[in-house]
């Protein structure tokens, strides 16, 4: 298969790549497109044999459901059976933006989308080109992040071209994505709200919005053994790259000494920008450590620059665990299959 790479000249759905991409997607193919979160990997999420090719593709697991991108709200209740009061309050704050809301599903949902369960994730992206792809298909679009199962997500088309290359059918280029982790996960199917994967809207904001959350323990922790993934991004190991991950938990000066006491070949250090010049090792900033939204933008492609450099082993600084930097803690930690060092 050789792999289209599209360019969009306008956000409108007549431009010339999107009804390309369109035209695809109604065709049962899979294109990647771009969104504010990461670029994902979409197909016709009503169409059980496309929705199969994104596992294909991807080599994910299919216990693992995906998330239906919508580009109009009233799609919503096409897909779902109940609307509780907190989805719309929800969507009235953060719709159009990274929220996936996960709500008891339509008939006319496969069950590849929802693995099974009796529940589907929905989000309504903000990014112009995503919503004019679907707007131009007619479709609601099942998408997780275009990239080989496990790896680090993409936030750039050379970053899916390098994973999927030969594999789909069409990258849209849409530059960079703005936010760079996925969507913040919660789940209204039961009674309290419940966060499943932090994202760019906070565990903070929903509580403001909604009163009372609760935090999953996959957030922070390995996902209890023989338990069913209820999002995206709660498997164990995920977002890696080829090297070991180690957390480093601690100061700055202990993170420095620990990596310069530790250093030997291959070693990298995955760290703030401000460290960067004390190391003794290859380093690989992925933000300020006073800015948590810098953090979640660069840390994906951080790590896929760990990759490039031939690096066996990466030092990682723990960042903090509120606001937005929960989310980037949560892609870290399975980045490293949980191993975190206490300094």
């Amino acid at each position: 298969m050789q792999t289209k790479l599209l360019a969009v000249k306008t956000v409108r759905k007549e431009d010339e790549g999107i009804m390309a991409a369109a035209e695809l997607l109604k065709a049962g193919g899979l294109v990647a497109i771009p969104t504010e979160t990461v670029y994902g990997l979409a197909a016709n999420a009503l169409d059980g044999r496309a929705v199969r090719r994104i596992f294909a593709a991807k080599g994910r697991p299919q216990d693992n459901p995906l998330i239906v991108h919508i580009a109009k709200r009233e799609t919503l209740e096409s897909l779902v059976t109940k609307v509780p009061p907190s989805a719309v309050t929800l969507a009235d704050r953060f719709w159009p933006g990274p929220l996936t809301m996960i709500l008891p599903k339509a008939a006319c949902i496969p069950d590849e989308v929802s693995a099974g369960l009796d529940t589907v994730a929905v989000r309504f992206p903000s990014h112009l080109v995503a919503r004019a792809i679907i707007d131009a298909s007619g479709l609601p679009l099942a998408a997780p992040s275009a990239n080989t199962s496990g790896r680090p997500s993409p936030t750039r088309a050379e970053h899916v071209l390098h994973d999927l290359d030969g594999r789909i059918d069409a990258v849209v280029d849409g530059g960079a994505c703005g936010v760079g982790v996925e969507s913040t996960v919660v789940s209204l199917a039961g009674g309290c709200p419940r966060l499943l994967r932090p994202g760019g809207i906070t565990y903070e904001q929903l509580q403001a919005a909604v009163g009372p959350v609760e935090m999953d323990p996959a957030v922070t922790h390995a996902l209890a053994k023989n338990a069913v993934a209820a999002s995206p991004g709660m498997k164990y190991q995920h977002y890696s790259p080829k090297a070991r991950v180690v957390i480093l938990k601690g100061s700055g000066e202990d993170y420095i000494r620990y990596v310069n006491d530790h250093k030997q070949e291959g070693t990298v250090a995955l760290c703030f920008d401000e460290d960067a010049a004390s190391l003794q090792v290859p380093a690989v900033p992925f933000g300020s450590q006073t800015d948590a939204e810098e953090q979640a933008q660069r840390l994906f492609d951080a790590l896929r620059r760990i990759d490039g450099m031939g690096a066996s082993l990466a030092f990682a600084r723990c960042p903090d665990q509120t606001g937005v930097g929960l989310a980037v803690f949560n892609r870290l930690i399975r980045a490293a299959a949980f191993e975190v060092v206490e300094l």
